[in-house]
């Protein structure tokens, strides 16, 4: 394993035990059940838009490491942003999951969620890592 393979496992692993975000949002103006019938990954997207902006996100639920790690990982990620940007994002991570975006110039933007690039070549794997993404763009096309 190269030693970015062995960062990226890090990133992973620490976001899957993280519990940071894993709560119910007190403030939540929108909120999105996402099930990944494969596997039986199930979670609760919660979010605080107001004025256009993603100004807090949290999520309860249970699955898998990956899907656990790419769902915090988003949230951090998002945490900040205009619903447009937080749309964006979601459009490049899913791109990347699927090959269509590989260089990594173009996905700095993504900060750590790049960490699960190379999920795109275990296929059994990618629903797992795009639930959280998927149930976040689900929301935001409401918003």
């Amino acid at each position: 394993m190269s030693s970015l393979e062995e960062i990226y496992t890090e990133v992973i692993t620490e976001h899957s035990r993280c519990q940071e975000n894993k709560h119910p949002l007190e403030c939540a103006t929108c909120c999105r059940k996402g099930h990944n019938p494969s596997c039986g990954d199930e979670i609760t997207l919660e979010l605080q838009v107001e004025e256009g902006m993603v100004k807090d996100a949290a999520f309860t639920g249970a699955g898998c490491a990956i899907s656990q790690a790419s769902t915090d990982i988003m949230i951090d990620l998002m945490r900040g942003k205009t619903v447009e940007e937080a749309k964006a994002l979601t459009e490049k991570f899913m791109a990347m999951i699927k090959r269509e975006i590989t260089d990594e110039d173009e996905l700095e933007d993504l900060e750590e969620a790049i960490a699960l690039k190379n999920i795109s070549n275990m296929p059994a794997r990618v629903k797992c890592a795009l639930l959280a993404w998927r149930t976040l763009h689900e929301a935001l096309e409401k918003e």
